[in-house]
C-alpha cells in the first residue's frame, strides 16, 4: 500500500503533463467557438439567411458539391438539436411541459 501512494505524485505529475498541452490547445478554441456572437455577427447572419433562401428560390442549390450539401445537412442538424436540447433542459422534462 506505501509503494501505491509513493506513487501517487508522479502519476501527477505524469498527468499534468499529458493534459497540458491538450487543455491548452482547448482552450485556444474554446475562445473563439464557445463565444456569443458580436452584433456584427447577427446583422451579418440575417443577410447570410435571406441570401440562402434566395438561393434555394433560385435553384442554386443543386450547383453544389455533394461535401457542401452534406456540411449544409450537417450544420442544420446541429441546429436543431441545440433547440430539442434546449428544451428538453428548459422543460426539467424528456415528456412534455408540465401544467
Amino acid at each position: 500500500m506505501s509503494k501505491l501512494i509513493g506513487k501517487i505524485p508522479i502519476w501527477t505529475k505524469a498527468g499534468i503533463a499529458y493534459s497540458t498541452p491538450k487543455l491548452k490547445n482547448f482552450w485556444k478554441f474554446a475562445k473563439v467557438e464557445l463565444r456569443p456572437p458580436t452584433p456584427a455577427e447577427v446583422g451579418q447572419s440575417v443577410g447570410i439567411a435571406s441570401k440562402s433562401i434566395a438561393n434555394i428560390s433560385s435553384g442554386k442549390v443543386m450547383g453544389l458539391s455533394v461535401k457542401q450539401a452534406w456540411q449544409n445537412t450537417l450544420v442544420f442538424t446541429e441546429v436543431c438539436m441545440w433547440f430539442f436540447i434546449g428544451e428538453i433542459i428548459g422543460r426539467k422534462s424528456l415528456i412534455g411541459y408540465k401544467v
